[in-house]
Order: structure tokens, then C-alpha cells, then sequence
């Protein structure tokens, strides 16, 4: 069994950073892709961001391509989300996800089986 949690929410204003960490425990890491997804008040799920297993390719929503940066560090079984020049419209939970159904990378969250617990990103404007 994969288990997820994700830490380093919190309040920031807007163009201010944070950096979102994932721990995945509970099988080996890094063999398969990771993904950031978000949730806002009244909206459905959303992909963020991507990285494949080896982490040689990464994807990124339009709406935060340029602002964010995935990353993941396979020793520490650790997945990463830094987020620079924060809107208020980036205010949602924020989740990580993994997936064993593919090896490359996905924006569909019915394709990602293992999901941590989210945590709360609020950017005041």
C-alpha cells in the first residue's frame, strides 16, 4: 500500500512563494510518474503539474506553466511542488498523487490511484 502527505501550505500574499512537499511511503518510489493536483471551493479537480519516474520530463498546467516547478528527489522518496508568483486564483487544496496504471505522464486524475490527504493553499490578494 502507497501513502502520501503532503506538507508546506499555508497563507501567502499574492507574488509570494511556497514550496509543497509530498513523502510516499509504503512501496518503491521510483518507479512510477507523480503528479500536483488542486481543488478549489465549488470546482473540480484540476492537474497542476507532472514529472515521470526518472524525472527527465515534467508537464505543467497552462495556468501555472512558467510560476511552478515539480521536482522529486527518488533517495529521500520525496516529490516537490515550488510555487513563485502566487495568484489568488491558485488558492485550492492542494494534492499529490501517484500512479501505477502508466509510465508516462498524465493529466487525468481517474488514471492516479494513490493520493495523499491535501493540504490548503490560501493567497490573499
Amino acid at each position: 500500500q502507497v501513502q502520501l502527505v503532503e506538507s508546506g501550505g499555508g497563507l501567502v500574499q499574492a507574488g509570494g512563494s511556497l514550496r509543497l512537499s509530498c513523502v510516499v511511503s509504503g512501496r518503491t518510489f521510483s518507479s512510477f510518474p507523480m503528479g500536483w493536483f488542486r481543488q478549489a471551493p465549488g470546482k473540480e479537480r484540476e492537474f497542476v503539474a507532472a514529472i515521470t519516474w526518472r524525472g527527465a520530463n515534467t508537464y505543467y498546467a497552462d495556468s501555472v506553466k512558467g510560476r511552478f516547478t515539480i521536482s522529486r528527489d527518488n533517495a529521500k522518496n520525496m516529490v516537490y511542488l515550488q510555487m513563485n508568483s502566487l495568484k489568488p486564483e491558485d488558492t485550492a487544496v492542494y494534492y499529490c498523487a501517484a500512479t501505477t496504471y502508466r509510465v508516462e505522464i498524465t493529466t487525468l486524475p481517474t488514471e492516479y490511484n494513490y493520493w495523499g490527504q491535501g493540504t490548503q493553499v490560501t493567497v490573499s490578494s
